[in-house]
């Protein structure tokens, strides 16, 4: 879709709701809720085209049956398809979207991995390999959750979360591609930015300011927190700060970053809005299920 030059945009906050497997698709205050998927096999990230006007969404699965599988819609839910099939992942987590260079990215949980696809669901790689076997999936330090992507400087970054409430969770980065000669389960790029986190959950990254912001669901006083780092930070010595505290559960991130707001949500089934410092906080809705992924577009009128 080409929009015209003349057409305003409005913010559009599609959050994932666990508990009923549905999408819904509201105003960046919480108003005009509309439930605009439904059946998914607990969904857990969720991504937005708004040029293309489509919809990902990583459907985790039951865990031990390897059923995992990410779909794609139109913004109303409409001509809905499955683009990674079931078994393809094994429990698809966080998703993103780079629609420049028309790539999917996501964290596979027990398929101790990071996996990238094109946007229609082909070419599937896997771009790092924490792990094989049932052995290694019972060490929860493997398990991959969050991914963000810096396509300009050509990095990816992911959370591998450990135990709950462990302190044994991490957050990576490498080059988008493996290196040459090199394999996903043996890359000699990888780098450990943050270690001994509580429990690392979702990440998303403002490029223009080149900071990282991810969802800490551990216990307090460092879980159930919104934390910000530099990129540029100096890996496992800086301290992230906690801009958000007093989550349930905290899982899903999205950033508006012209508008300087980020919103998050919670297991506890809370939807927050909040300026990049934690400043002017608001609870935008509450008990609204078992809530994980969230993702902000701006959305012409039409697209509602």
């Amino acid at each position: 879709m080409t929009p015209r030059a003349d057409q305003l945009t409005t913010g559009r906050l599609f959050v994932l709701d666990l508990s009923a497997g549905a999408i819904v698709s509201m105003n960046t205050d919480g108003s005009d809720r509309k439930v605009i998927v439904t059946g998914c096999c607990y969904p857990d990230g969720v991504g937005v085209d708004a040029e293309t006007g489509h919809i990902y969404w990583t459907n985790m699965g039951v865990p031990d049956l390897n059923d995992g599988s990410i779909e794609r819609a139109d913004l109303d839910g409409q001509n809905r398809e499955t683009i990674v099939p079931e078994g393809a992942t094994f429990t698809p987590k966080q998703l993103h979207v780079d629609k420049k260079n028309g790539k999917l990215y996501w964290s596979d949980r027990e398929g101790m991995r990071v996996m990238r696809s094109n946007l229609d669901g082909s070419a599937i790689e896997t771009l790092v390999q924490t792990g094989q076997g049932e052995a290694d999936r019972r060490d929860l330090t493997r398990w991959c959750v969050g991914i963000t992507v810096d396509p300009k400087r050509g990095h990816i970054y992911w959370t591998q979360k450990g135990p709950d409430n462990g302190e044994l969770g991490r957050l990576c980065r490498a080059s988008i591609d493996i290196p040459w000669g090199e394999k996903a389960a043996h890359r000699s790029d990888i780098e450990v930015l943050f270690d001994r986190l509580p429990e690392p959950i979702d990440l998303e990254l403002d490029l223009a300011n080149r900071v990282l912001y991810w969802t800490d669901r551990g216990d307090p006083p460092r879980g159930n927190t919104v934390n910000r780092a530099s990129i540029d930070a100096t890996p496992k010595q800086d301290v992230p700060e906690i801009v958000l505290t007093h989550l349930m559960d905290g899982i899903g991130i999205a950033l508006d970053v012209p508008g300087n707001r980020m919103f998050v949500t919670d297991f506890g089934g809370s939807i927050y809005s909040a300026r990049f410092d934690g400043s002017d906080e608001r609870m935008l809705l509450q008990a609204q299920g078992n809530l994980t992924g969230v993702a902000y577009a701006d959305i012409f009128p039409n697209e509602k």
